[in-house]
């Protein structure tokens, strides 16, 4: 019985973590699909090494998390945006932000302060190039894929002229009066878009990821990890741990933090850093759906090569050269209150329901 209270009050836990950023997320792929044209996001981030770059530095800065990534993810590849590009966003998003490099600054030093977005955007950028060697698919923007309307055919009638005192009712009109929405209501188009079709598409994926975090953080005691300690057999293990785990950029480095003091090598809390945020099960479930299984495969291969070679290369360099990062650390402190992050939880809860939505939405 204790084991069920213990595994349900994760549960809860991790919940209340995950949904004021999941909200955060699904706010922003919906705005972002409301104002933002497809054909925008397609030349920016579609084919070539630019679009990998440019996701790569575009997302480094979003304060979104491994779960809130997911919704701003999935509307940028259903807008044009490549495989490589769109992995490069999924791997820089959540693992670096301007909210957790003032926290990494903060507990871990200004070292890593520095080398820890550095490393997010190369592997990002890694990733993007290595996905890029698969052969995908791709896919039209979602909103641009019915072009045959009867726009079209009105150009074959052409030769019907419009008497004086006619209206002008064809569909071409009713397009260009669409265009002329206000901004509330562009937004609320994005918030309704947000709050159902797009959260009813990656439901199923988010909840099984958490469950999996639970059950890793219910099963698998922190004193496995710290039994490693240092090298590559103990890199390769954390990202085995970390792969079904839900844990933000932010929240990843109190964790990280306690491993060093603990005794873990700082590349190893690199590793963790890195894999823990980029990879669950909800993000990788989403990226088979989305970009299939090949670009699945190379995704994990991309984080784990370049986490454990910067991993590798971090504690080289800390041992070269003598520093002591445990010197730098400070303890942490909650980001979120508790019942704010419950509110979300039931929000989503609410919104997940389909018929208790539709009675109020």
């Amino acid at each position: 019985m204790s084991t069920f209270i213990l595994f349900f009050d994760n549960l809860l836990q991790l919940s209340a973590e995950a949904s004021p950023w999941l909200i955060l997320g699904l706010l922003i792929a919906g705005l972002m699909k409301a104002w933002v044209p497809s054909k925008i996001l397609s030349r920016h981030l579609g084919h070539g090494k630019r679009a990998i770059i440019k996701a790569a530095l575009i997302g480094a800065p979003l304060p979104l998390c491994s779960c809130g990534v997911i919704p701003v993810a999935t509307e940028l590849r259903r807008s044009g945006a490549s495989a490589p590009a769109t992995s490069a966003f999924l791997v820089a998003t959540p693992e670096t932000g301007v909210d957790s490099v003032s926290v990494s600054y903060a507990l871990l030093g200004p070292l890593l302060a520095i080398y820890r977005p550095i490393t997010a955007i190369l592997s990002a950028i890694f990733t993007g190039m290595l996905v890029a060697t698969s052969k995908v698919e791709e896919k039209s923007p979602a909103n641009e894929t019915k072009t045959t309307s009867c726009c079209a055919s009105e150009n074959v009638k052409a030769k019907k002229v419009s008497l004086p005192g006619e209206s002008d009712s064809s569909c071409c009109a009713s397009k260009v009066e669409k265009k002329s929405d206000t901004v509330i209501e562009k937004t609320l188009i994005g918030i309704r878009y947000s709050a159902t079709q797009l959260i009813d598409d990656l439901i199923r994926w988010l909840l099984i990821g958490l469950l999996f975090a639970t059950i890793v953080r219910t099963f698998v005691p922190a004193s496995f990890l710290l039994s490693y300690g240092s090298g590559l057999a103990a890199m390769l293990v954390m990202i085995a741990m970390s792969i079904p785990m839900y844990i933000c950029a932010t929240a990843s480095t109190p964790i990280a933090a306690g491993f060093i003091l603990a005794g873990i090598s700082p590349g190893t809390a690199l590793v963790f850093m890195m894999a823990g945020p980029a990879t669950n099960i909800s993000t990788l479930g989403v990226i088979k759906n989305e970009m299939g299984t090949d670009v699945l495969v190379k995704y994990l291969l991309g984080i784990a090569i370049s986490a454990i070679t910067f991993g590798l290369l971090l504690d080289w360099g800390l041992n070269y050269f003598m520093i002591d990062i445990s010197q730098q650390m400070q303890h942490s402190h909650e980001l979120l209150p508790y019942w704010f992050g419950l509110t979300c939880t039931g929000l989503l809860v609410f919104l997940s329901i389909k018929p208790l939505r539709k009675r109020f939405i």
